[in-house]
């Protein structure tokens, strides 16, 4: 029996020992790591527009179709597309055969006319010295009043005969130069400096008036023209920064301004373009596709920086901060940047701090000592 009990006794202060070396350890403080170098910032709730991305394409803000105003032949096509051109400089050539043909004609006609013109001049100054002589003749009354008349009628026929054929010389002037403009039809010409966007006719093609042959585009800065709903109109307004993306650049908007809206709407989709101006993009070309984020009716929301997510695979997370600076991982539902910022769905509330550009580092359960 004693034995037993002393067994006993034996176990009890074996556990009393284990218990008490137990609390020992627990009030022992937990280490950990330190991190230093950061800086945190809190997540803020701000009234953002509800952004709708619409398409559309790159243009230069001025371009020309090159079409002839006369029928004709092509004769010569100096450009192709995506050749720089200059103001002036000569871009397609119709065949001028008959365009020559025409003005040799009218200037025959002219030479003609101030042949006439010289000849009917020299008719009414001698009508008119004979006049003159007759008048005296009259006077002294050497003559009859018939022989005088008959003299004045001449004088009279020759001064109108000499309008007639001033007015013919007139009309053939301006047939020379109706002949000589449409010479000047045969050779189209850049209007500006720019750059050849399409080429719609090669050597022996038949060209017609208003057809267009080539597709010219100015030199400078470019637009997005976008086609948006009625729904949205309400909310561009002139001059208005946009962000865009031109996707086969980068990912990351540059700021667009909202250059026109085009007053009338498509009878058809209901729809109205909206010609946003680009800043200089460096590789940024005309028909390359872009979209625009235009914003609607305003919404609460999180917003972070888009330097404090990370990214596990598909998930996006960001650091957290307790009230001890303790860093954990939170998986967030992310929704559109705007900007520097992008919007926090889920997982994250407005006044949390998060640690700001963590980049891969391995953050959970370290002490954070943030920078000021």
């Amino acid at each position: 029996m004693n034995r037993s009990v002393n067994r006993w006794n034996i176990a009890v202060v074996g556990v009393a020992l284990i218990l008490a070396g137990c609390e020992k350890e627990q009030s022992k403080p937990v280490s950990r790591p330190v991190v230093t170098g950061l800086a945190a910032v809190q997540a803020h709730l701000e009234q953002v527009p509800d952004a709708v991305d619409v398409i559309g394409t790159v243009h230069a803000r001025e371009s020309a179709s090159i079409a002839p105003q006369i029928f004709g032949r092509v004769q010569s096509v100096s450009v192709h597309e995506g050749d720089p051109v200059h103001a002036g400089q000569v871009l397609i050539v119709l065949d001028d055969t008959q365009s020559h043909a025409d003005v040799e004609h009218a200037r025959a006609i002219v030479a003609s006319s101030e042949q006439q013109v010289q000849a009917a001049e020299a008719e009414a100054s001698l009508a008119r010295s004979t006049l003159a002589r007759y008048q005296i003749l009259r006077d002294r009354k050497t003559i009859s009043p018939q022989e005088f008349d008959e003299v004045d009628r001449r004088a009279q026929i020759a001064t109108s005969r000499l309008n007639a054929i001033r007015s013919q010389l007139k009309a053939a002037y301006a047939s020379e130069a109706g002949a000589l403009a449409g010479a000047g039809y045969t050779r189209l010409s850049a209007p500006f400096a720019g750059v050849v966007t399409a080429r719609k006719a090669d050597p022996g093609a038949m060209a017609s008036p208003g057809v267009p042959l080539l597709e010219v585009e100015k030199s400078g800065p470019l637009e997005l023209d976008v086609t948006v709903d009625e729904s949205l109109v309400r909310s561009i307004q002139k001059d208005l920064s946009v962000p865009v993306v031109i996707s086969a650049l980068s990912a990351t908007p540059v700021h667009g301004r909202v250059a026109e809206l085009v007053p009338a709407a498509d009878s058809t989709s209901h729809s109205f373009l909206v010609k946003v101006a680009l800043p200089p993009i460096q590789g940024l070309r005309s028909g390359m596709f872009g979209s625009a984020r235009l914003g609607g009716s305003l919404h609460p929301t999180v917003l972070v920086p888009q330097a404090a997510i990370v990214t596990h695979g598909s998930v996006a997370g960001v650091w957290v901060l307790d009230s001890n600076n303790i860093a954990s991982l939170r998986y967030v539902t992310l929704g559109t940047r705007h900007t520097d910022d992008v919007e926090v769905l889920s997982g994250l509330s407005a006044g949390e701090s998060v640690v700001l550009a963590p980049q891969d580092r391995e953050l959970g359960g370290s002490k954070i000592e943030v920078r000021p």
